[in-house]
């Protein structure tokens, strides 16, 4: 299982993927809003996503797990 996490502290503004999707290494996962920028999280790794972990509207933490591929 290969972790997504979160690379700034942010407010999740659109989730672009679902449990079930097959990401490639690279692709936007996340959107999240930080500092009035609206920044993007990418997929580290290829694979189905297994869990997604946050919601539109959550804040994360730097650092905090978004998603989970298998």
């Amino acid at each position: 299982m290969k972790k997504v996490t979160a690379n700034m502290a942010g407010t999740v503004i659109n989730v672009l993927v679902n449990a079930g999707d097959h990401v490639s290494a690279g692709q936007d996962v996340i959107v999240m809003e930080s500092m009035k920028m609206e920044v993007p999280v990418q997929s580290e790794a290829e694979g189905k996503v297994a869990e997604v972990k946050v919601n539109i509207g959550d804040f994360v933490n730097d650092g905090d797990v978004i998603l989970v591929i298998e």
